[in-house]
């Protein structure tokens, strides 16, 4: 199979809406918000395309109205586990063969749907199950995912056009893309619905077929993605859908020797423990599972001594509160030298102070409630911790009808202190200032307090320590910005991963990705092959 590179069109970023007063599209929204938040959906599992009705119920309540019931999920036990193995199994050879451009139009049609008729729906259900506001649901249920799957699809189209000299010689060379000899195992977070619909669809345009076990308190939106990919024409059996806890669903899957790789996004802990198990299981595989993770952050930023302070303090508050801070990449330590941490601190003050919290159908609400009331008892302690510091903004929880915890920055006297070296995935933000002379430590102490490498951030108006910062800073982010927050990494521009304890760095929205979901066979084929079993020099 060869296809001409250039005859690969690249996709263009899909137009963030922005949902301004009075305009059609916010009108739009409220309106699918308003039907959705009247509903209790029942949210089954889906194996080899049936919706599957196991009677164990998780309700899904919404986060920033913790009594409004939204979904009753319906969980896998053993069966169901098994049922889904056989399912992507008996799946596996006609998806495979089917011809790469018939796999590659259900994700191109799935985009556009998300793009258009079915774009209110998921955002909607991202909005209220998740706690979005909708501009954050727009970057990611929309937008990005429509991105990945649009991107995804020119990847690898690329990728089989990708061949070696066809003939040279007497011989035919060619490249065979094939799929793994087996299921992929999904297992995708709560907070990004478009990291939930890529980690399954990512592996099946390579032609595989997948077990996909969503974050149970994403429900809702990953409800949606399953009932558009249906639309979508995607075959039953290719992707199958189960709900459940981690370890309940996780163990038996890991012990099948049918399993091809895990597409991971989740916590260090689990991704470290899902990896052991499959080195004490290694011998019991048909092949070696390819292993890809994306895992914690303790993000930062690091200004100069010539930094913009309003740059800076906005992006404080941009990228270590959006979203309630609950994204693998926000800021959630920051090292401001000592010249500038007085206007610093009361610019992000300031604005922490007009930020306003509470429910995301409210569109004046600039941050809304954490996930759960887990996260909300977590965030609590690292309140109670950060109340031992100096606190410069909020402090306090409120949890009587959502889980809101305050967006805080806290001072810390250590560089070192759990605030500054612990992943707090909340909107608990904490600085640590330095003498402004002391620059070149304050590199090295970015570098050494945090295992994690995601994303990080260097503010300044001079190049040399811009270059510095970029040279020294080299294994302490996978993803790093110069004068810009480190949240927003976009598909096509900015693929997303890190190393160290924040995973494989196979970078999502790239090709290194979806190359991990292949497994080339090279082919050689000689037209005219010898008779003659002597060589030249023989004679």
């Amino acid at each position: 199979m060869s296809i001409g590179i250039a005859s690969v069109p690249r996709p263009v970023n899909e137009p963030v809406r922005g949902y301004l007063p009075g305009s059609a599209e916010r009108t739009s929204i409220q309106r699918e918000l308003t039907i959705q938040a009247a509903e209790v959906v029942e949210i089954p599992c889906v194996i080899n395309g049936v919706d599957v009705y196991t009677g164990n119920t998780v309700a899904i309540t919404m986060p920033a109205e913790h009594g409004h019931v939204l979904a009753n999920v319906h969980m896998a036990g053993p069966g169901e586990v098994a049922r889904a193995v056989a399912s992507a199994e008996e799946a596996r050879a006609d998806w495979a063969a089917l011809p790469w451009e018939a796999r590659v139009a259900v994700f191109l049609k799935a985009a556009d749907l998300l793009s258009g008729p079915w774009r209110d729906k998921v955002n909607a259900a991202t909005m209220l199950g998740q706690a979005k506001t909708v501009h954050q649901a727009e970057i990611d249920a929309c937008c990005e995912l429509a991105d990945f799957w649009r991107f995804n699809c020119q990847y690898y189209r690329t990728i089989l056009a990708d061949q070696p000299p066809e003939h040279s010689a007497g011989v035919w060379n060619r490249l065979e893309h094939r799929p793994l000899d087996g299921f992929i195992f999904a297992v995708s977070p709560f907070n990004f619905t478009s990291i939930a619909g890529n980690l399954p669809t990512a592996p099946a345009i390579a032609g595989n077929t997948v077990i996909w076990k969503p974050a149970t308190t994403s429900a809702l939106s990953c409800w949606q993605l399953v009932r558009l990919l249906r639309a979508a024409g995607l075959p039953d059996g290719v992707i199958n859908v189960i709900w459940g806890q981690g370890g309940d669903v996780a163990a038996p899957i890991l012990a099948r020797p049918e399993l091809a790789g895990i597409h991971f996004t989740g916590s260090t802990g689990v991704f470290q423990g899902m990896w052991k198990t499959i080195g004490e299981n290694i011998a019991k595989y048909r092949q070696y599972p390819r292993i890809v993770g994306e895992t914690g952050g303790k993000d930062f930023i690091l200004a100069h001594a010539s930094a913009d302070p309003l740059a800076l303090a906005v992006a404080i508050v941009r990228g270590g509160y959006e979203y309630q801070g609950q994204k693998c990449s926000a800021a959630s330590r920051i090292y401001v030298p000592d010249n500038l941490w007085p206007e610093v601190r009361e610019r992000v003050r300031g604005m922490l102070g007009e930020v306003k919290q509470g429910d995301p159908r409210d569109f004046s609400n600039f941050v809304s409630a954490v996930i759960d009331q887990r996260a909300f008892r977590k965030h609590q302690q690292y309140l109670e911790l950060a109340h031992t510091e100096e606190v410069v903004a909020g402090g306090h929880s409120h949890g009587q009808t959502g889980w809101f915890i305050e967006p805080t920055f806290v001072r810390v006297a250590d560089p070192h202190h759990r605030l500054m070296s612990e992943e707090i995935f909340g909107p608990i933000v904490s600085v640590f200032v330095y003498p402004e002379a002391e620059w070149r430590h304050a590199l090295r102490v970015v570098d050494t307090t945090s295992p994690y490498a995601l994303t990080g951030a260097v503010f300044s108006r001079e190049r040399y320590a811009i270059d510095e910062a970029t040279r020294e800073l080299r294994g302490a982010a996978g993803n790093f910005y110069v004068n810009d927050k480190p949240t927003g990494a976009v598909v096509g521009q900015q693929p997303f991963g890190g190393g160290r304890a924040s995973g494989t760095n196979d970078k999502a929205g790239a090709p290194h990705n979806l190359l991990r979901w292949i497994s080339p066979r090279t082919i050689k084929e000689t037209f005219v092959p010898p008779t003659d079993w002597r060589y030249g020099f023989l004679g």
